[in-house]
């Protein structure tokens, strides 16, 4: 892989030990617009264009973000991995977050989630679809069996997820440090939970919401993958005993 790197040329003391990691997989249309969005307000963003045909890594460094370039696609599991790897190795880094490229999420709840990590001395925020007001334009499918699958986990059931799949996360520097995320595609996020119990790290989940544009669904995962994501963990969970 290949990291091209942005010169430092903006500062925001508020945030300026934060970085934002946004794995991207042919994202061309709106990548710019998410790191524009996001720089805003965190001016450390890496996304990593993982194995993309189009030009998501040149846009994606075009509009302010340090990109780091996989040469074949390698599935969202080992972007986060690659990008949390690239952010920790930052002079000062010592919170992290991870974000959706497709639009999805919104940076006033990653504020809202940093607060919370560091008046509730936790070591991680996740969050939830579930916590408040559901999102009308949610496909009503998604809204039944979401739920269903975080209960059929008992990673989340331990910790008293909601959501076990939201890719909105932020986390400290033990995290972060410990982080080893070995299920490259979407399974990396049953791995993600299962890590927060084995870690015996601090977890509080808080309620976001997510932005369900035309884009973002005719990307979205088929719920036959949220099924495959929790047997997947139950697998890993047997053969770590």
């Amino acid at each position: 892989m290949a990291a091209i790197d942005m010169p430092d040329s903006a500062h925001f003391d508020a945030y300026r030990d934060v970085w934002i990691v946004i794995p991207a997989f042919t994202e061309a249309s709106v990548i710019a617009g998410v790191v524009t969005d996001v720089r805003a307000v965190f001016p450390n963003v890496v996304v990593v264009d993982d194995g993309s045909p189009d030009d998501t890594g040149d846009r994606a460094h075009a509009a302010g973000a340090h990109v780091v370039k996989h040469p074949v696609n390698l599935g969202q599991g080992a972007a986060i991995q690659t990008g949390v790897e690239y952010a920790r190795s930052r002079p000062g880094a010592a919170v992290f977050a991870t974000f959706d490229a497709d639009g999805q999420h919104r940076v006033k709840d990653v504020m809202r989630m940093i607060d919370r990590l560091t008046a509730e001395n936790l070591d991680i925020v996740v969050g939830t679809r579930f916590g408040g007001q559901v999102s009308e334009r949610m496909p009503a499918m998604r809204r039944v069996l979401f739920p269903i699958i975080a209960k059929l986990s008992p990673a989340s059931r331990k910790l008293g997820l909601t959501d076990a799949h939201n890719g909105l996360r932020v986390f400290n520097r033990t995290v972060a440090d410990s982080l080893n995320i070995t299920m490259n595609g979407m399974s990396h996020a049953s791995e993600f939970i299962s890590l927060m119990v084995e870690n015996h790290w601090r977890v509080g989940e808080e309620p976001v919401e997510i932005l369900y544009t035309d884009y973002s669904m005719s990307k979205g995962q088929p719920l036959v993958n949220g099924v495959n994501i929790v047997f997947d963990g139950l697998l890993r969970g047997r053969m770590r005993r």
